[in-house]
């Protein structure tokens, strides 16, 4: 049995930072979970538990802060904004003492009007991911089924904006139900409607976690996580700062080529996201590609047009 005084996993990163690299101390919390829970592609409630108190998070907090970096991220299976207001003000307390200069968290948008006092007196710099997925409301309802409308976010993120908090949007390359150029063209579209109102997208390939409903579908051959290539085209396309850490890359349940450019692509999409050099991807060159390319025209060869 999990402890619950013990974080899940702890590790330093490289993040970008007010146009530098530098390190990350990033720290995923054992947490009693997200209170909305119905994502289709969720898998993190297998790092929570019901039984974790207050003390119990900040003895997790302890534990991870014997590292020193710049940026203090934390991931808690949910909204950090759901949290007891105790621990987070214990969280802020413990970035200024270690001298973290800046704190990145995520929520859902209807948290962020409650916490705006509290955010707007902190001295470091914080940035708060929202898990938006897609800027189109039909595919985040029927296909990951999210719980929120593309106005709950752009209100909570005008909110956060107004008080000088960074924005980030988490965008989900391929949602189940989705062909490749529908997952694409998707993306590209979401990154549009987000451009101005926020600091930073996040892109996620979609992977296939464990005791979920994309992972049915996955064993019954109904779904493919997108090609790496899939990943590189919307990060090529993009107008505005965008980052990606195909998580699983590589994989069968991950984001994935031919196997044998999948680390080579992997690398490339991992030094655009600290550099935002798109010349990285100069070059990249494999026979999937071609498969690739039959792939995002014959899948939609007689389908219908996705809804806008």
């Amino acid at each position: 049995m999990a402890t619950t005084t013990k974080p899940v996993a702890v590790w330093v990163e490289k993040e970008r930072f007010k146009g530098k690299i530098v390190d990350c101390l990033t720290v995923i919390l054992r947490t009693r979970g997200c209170s909305w829970n119905k994502c289709l592609m969720c898998g993190y409630k297998r790092d929570t538990s019901k039984d974790v108190t207050t003390e119990d998070l900040k003895k997790q907090i302890d534990r991870a802060l014997s590292r020193q970096a710049v940026i203090l991220k934390i991931f808690t299976s949910g909204s950090f904004f759901e949290l007891d207001e105790n621990f987070r003000h214990y969280v802020y307390s413990k970035v200024e003492e270690m001298g973290f200069e800046k704190l990145i968290v995520e929520s859902r948008p209807e948290f962020i009007e409650d916490v705006l006092d509290e955010l707007s007196s902190l001295s470091f710099e914080v940035e708060v991911g929202i898990g938006l997925e897609t800027a189109n409301d039909f595919v985040r309802e029927y296909c990951i089924n999210k719980g929120f409308t593309f106005e709950d976010f752009k209100k909570s993120a005008e909110l956060l904006k107004s008080i000088g908090v960074r924005v980030k949007a988490y965008l989900l390359l391929k949602p189940p139900f989705l062909s490749e150029w529908e997952a694409i063209d998707d993306a590209l579209n979401s990154i549009n409607r987000l451009i101005g109102l926020v600091d930073v997208i996040s892109l996620n390939p979609m992977n296939v976690p464990s005791d979920t409903y994309v992972e049915k579908l996955w064993i019954k051959g109904l779904y493919r996580p997108p090609w790496l290539w899939s990943v590189v085209e919307v990060l090529k396309n993009s107008p505005m700062e965008i980052i990606s850490d195909p998580v699983g890359g590589g994989s069968v349940r991950g984001p994935h080529n031919c196997g044998k450019c999948d680390k080579r692509i992997v690398k490339a999409i991992k030094t655009f996201s600290l550099t935002q050099d798109k010349s990285v991807f100069d070059g990249l060159q494999c026979k999937c590609s071609e498969i690739w390319r039959n792939v995002t025209k014959l899948e939609d060869y007689s389908r219908i047009p996705l809804v806008k």
